[in-house]
């Protein structure tokens, strides 16, 4: 008898198609902008230079970077998200190159000035060994004196604004949200079931919760010599008052 494949989210195409429109709202994506903004500022990046994109989504800040004048290389998993991603690019004649690929393999050695990951695309899989397989795959993929930048939520942020229930309405889709923490407060579930008029679609993912000092420690362990941790793009300290948890890492 042929043994039953595992479900892995992160690899449903039918998921991501469901959750586009929540995730990719008209507010995430207005804010590229001006995050770009702060990414080139905390970075010192300068236009002309190379930087990854990886787990780009709808390329939002791919696009956004290619409009202030850097090489761009997006790679995400979905290969739907890319193919909007590139229209969007042919549209406004940028030249960026799009790639499917698994963060868990894509790596093009010391080829990059910078590298962002944004959004909490990380800590998808269930084993710690592939998210440091990631983070490796990123230091090696930089030159000498490259920067990462990470924007994830935090593990500090979450418990302090944790609701195991929300519901929320973006383009139309009313999202009815569960969240449930576990593993001794290193990963959270979620079940979201979307109502879109008569239609309803349920999905489930989760992720690995990190600290900032987790993340510092799995950052440095990967061979960035210097981590510095922020509470939004701002480059505003990391208390109390965090947004997110913002780390900008050099090789």
């Amino acid at each position: 008898m042929k043994k039953k494949q595992k479900y892995v989210w992160y690899e449903d195409k039918k998921l991501w198609k469901a959750v586009g429109p929540t995730v990719f709202n008209p507010g995430i994506m207005a804010s590229a902008s001006g995050q770009v903004k702060q990414i080139v500022k905390l970075t010192g990046i300068r236009k002309g230079t190379k930087v990854l994109d990886l787990c780009c989504g709808i390329g939002r800040h791919s696009l956004e970077l290619a409009r202030r004048g850097f090489k761009v290389v997006g790679v995400d998993l979905t290969q739907e998200y890319l193919s909007k991603a590139q229209r969007a690019a042919r549209a406004e004649c940028l030249n960026i190159q799009f790639v499917c690929d698994d963060m868990r393999r894509f790596c093009q050695l010391e080829y990059f000035d910078a590298a962002i990951n944004m959004y909490t695309a990380f800590g998808y899989f269930e084993s710690p060994a592939d998210d440091r397989r990631v983070i490796s795959n990123i230091y090696y993929s930089l030159r000498k004196g490259g920067t990462l930048i990470m924007e994830t939520m935090s593990k500090e942020i979450l418990a302090r604004i944790y609701q195991p229930r929300l519901w929320r309405e973006e383009n139309g889709i009313v999202c009815l949200q569960e969240h449930k923490v576990s593993q001794n407060w290193s990963w959270i579930d979620n079940k979201w079931l979307l109502l879109n008029g008569r239609k309803r679609q349920e999905v489930r993912f989760g992720h690995r919760l990190y600290s900032a000092a987790e993340l510092t420690t799995l950052l440095k362990d990967c061979g960035f010599s210097s981590v510095k941790i922020y509470g939004d793009f701002t480059g505003v300290d990391y208390d109390h008052n965090a947004k997110r948890l913002i780390a900008v890492a050099k090789k």
